[in-house]
């Protein structure tokens, strides 16, 4: 699953590392690829590389490179391990994002190019959830995303020009699907940083529930005033103390839970 907007600022990034951290907690295992070449998702699972290849370097080698031997372990799973009663090791492993992705992130990606992604990961087991956290363009390395996606997490906040890039996103994908991934839907659309006491917030959340209907998800994420020091300190929401940490991780809980449902639905449909 991608997780995009077209729209920068909007907390896509935030978004990702909140369903890592449900998906930790659930016990599923779990890779996010880091495909923005600012790397944020990189640093905030608190990632320790020791020798590994990032995603930039692997996909300019994809035919041949190994992407299984390259990924690291986030640094949330030895906290996940101590909480856990589970004898089973839980799994968060990481793509490493960087700077040098950069070089395929313009817009002239051939069809070649834009299954470098999908070539690495066909060739990955054991991970029941991939998260590809993508830059906020509509460049080569979001393309590659989704070439390589079967869903597509918008991310919006509930702002007019977010809601708009929203708009011009959906319309992106399904011209995107038309022509490069016949099997890419999305997922839904998540509104992010939202203030409840905001009148303006009120108002284009119930645009967008007019606008996009059904794919517009609950729980909506609130808007949280301590998300920039977990990032900051590299910890999983489900792992920070206090209410304020514990009420933002049940709402990525329950994302996370309508994602896996909605997906095991179109599943079965798709089968019959």
């Amino acid at each position: 699953m991608s997780i995009s907007s077209l729209k920068g600022g909007v907390g896509k990034t935030s978004v990702t590392l909140g369903l890592a951290s449900a998906a930790l907690s659930a016990g599923i295992p779990t890779l996010v690829v880091d495909l923005d070449p600012h790397a944020d998702a990189t640093t905030g699972l608190g990632v320790q590389a020791d020798g590994q290849v990032d995603i930039g370097r692997l996909l300019k080698n994809a035919r041949r490179g190994d992407l299984a031997s390259n990924v690291v372990p986030s640094g949330w799973v030895g906290t996940a391990q101590k909480r856990s009663s589970n004898k089973a090791a839980p799994v968060l492993d990481v793509a490493m994002g960087s700077s040098y992705s950069g070089i395929y992130d313009r817009p002239d990606l051939g069809k070649r190019d834009l299954k470098r992604l999908a070539t690495l990961l066909e060739r990955v087991e054991g991970y029941r959830l991939v998260l590809v956290d993508c830059p906020p363009s509509l460049n080569g390395l979001t393309r590659m995303a989704w070439t390589a996606s079967n869903r597509v997490l918008l991310v919006a906040e509930p702002g007019l020009f977010s809601v708009a890039g929203t708009e011009r996103t959906m319309r992106a994908i399904e011209l995107f699907k038309n022509e490069f991934a016949p099997n890419l839907t999305p997922a839904g659309i998540v509104a992010n940083r939202v203030r409840t006491g905001s009148n303006e917030h009120t108002f284009r959340l119930n645009e967008m529930k007019q606008m996009f209907g059904d794919l517009l998800l609950s729980p909506t994420i609130s808007e949280q005033a301590n998300w920039q020091q977990i990032q900051g300190a590299a910890h999983a929401v489900h792992h920070w103390p206090g209410e304020s940490a514990k009420q933002a991780a049940g709402y990525f809980d329950d994302l996370l839970r309508a994602l896996l449902d909605s997906g095991r639905m179109r599943s079965r449909v798709a089968r019959r």
